[in-house]
């Protein structure tokens, strides 16, 4: 696949960035983007570097809603229904692999809520937003409950609230980091990657 290459899905065009590592890839690692932001956010472009280091292919998905050039996000549905578009052609891609979904914000719900239904090994949820700022009545915590490993990374100053741990479910709080986690870029990328080093899904 072309380094920068459109998929269509029902939403109309995504674009995906799909990285390879020399050797062999152990899995195959693929990013949303938050609601309003892009998949060149630096947490994301930190990880994709660690992760290719460590014999993992990665893909950064941008949303059909954002390639057209609108910043308010599309409803979750059709987000859902454009991901698992992308999702399968990227399997078809990169064949006989671990998939593992995720994203900041936005795309870590998008990836929790279609993980099952993509095939995927495992989740990546980096800034999870547990609730909007100051509702935390409205809790989606329910979303993390995918039945498969989850990591969650956030920061102790999100105002989007910290999930708690639950089964299957570890949840990493940065110390200083707010929704953005662009305090310490690398270090998020190291425990990433350790985890998935954990689970087999990259070199050591």
């Amino acid at each position: 696949m072309p380094h920068d290459h459109l998929i269509e899905t029902p939403r109309g065009p995504a674009r995906v960035d799909l990285v390879s590592p020399a050797d062999p890839a152990r899995a195959l690692l693929v990013l949303g983007h938050g609601a309003g932001g892009d998949v060149d956010a630096p947490d994301l472009l930190t990880l994709r570097d660690a992760a290719l280091t460590a014999a993992v292919a990665v893909a950064r998905v941008t949303q059909p809603y954002r390639v057209a050039g609108r910043r308010a996000p599309a409803p979750a549905g059709h987000l859902d229904e454009a991901w698992t578009a992308v999702l399968a052609v990227l399997r078809g891609r990169c064949p006989g692999v671990p998939l593992v979904v995720g994203g900041r914000s936005s795309g870590a719900r998008v990836a929790c809520r279609t993980a099952a239904a993509v095939g995927a090994a495992g989740v990546l949820a980096l800034a999870f937003p547990l609730h909007p700022p100051g509702r935390p009545e409205r809790s989606r915590a329910g979303e993390l409950c995918t039945g498969l490993p989850t990591l969650v990374v956030n920061g102790d100053r999100d105002p989007f609230g910290v999930p708690e741990p639950g089964p299957g479910v570890r949840v990493v709080v940065r110390p200083g980091e707010r929704h953005d986690l662009r305090g310490d870029p690398t270090g998020t990328a190291a425990l990433v990657v350790g985890w998935l080093r954990e689970r087999g899904w990259a070199r050591d």
